[in-house]
């Protein structure tokens, strides 16, 4: 299973993925670049971006990838 493979399965099962979750559970360093191309190849995913604490107490914001199912597509 390749790594854009491994976005979707994610995506589908849990809803959301973040840098940190692909980088955990898959090893995936640049999850933008496989966001991009799945983009690319036609899937609808969205972003937004979120705000957190890092272990050293300091505020960061990163990004949440949601896959936008076909349903949600036609309602928006």
């Amino acid at each position: 299973m390749n790594q854009k493979q491994k976005v979707i399965r994610h995506l589908k099962e849990f809803g959301s993925i973040t840098p940190l979750e692909a980088m955990n559970d898959y090893s995936i360093m640049r999850l933008t670049s496989r966001i991009c191309e799945l983009k690319d190849e036609g899937y609808i995913i969205k972003s937004e971006l979120v705000s957190g604490v890092n272990k050293f107490k300091e505020k960061v914001t990163f990004s949440k990838y949601t896959l936008v199912d076909a349903e949600e597509k036609e309602n928006n």
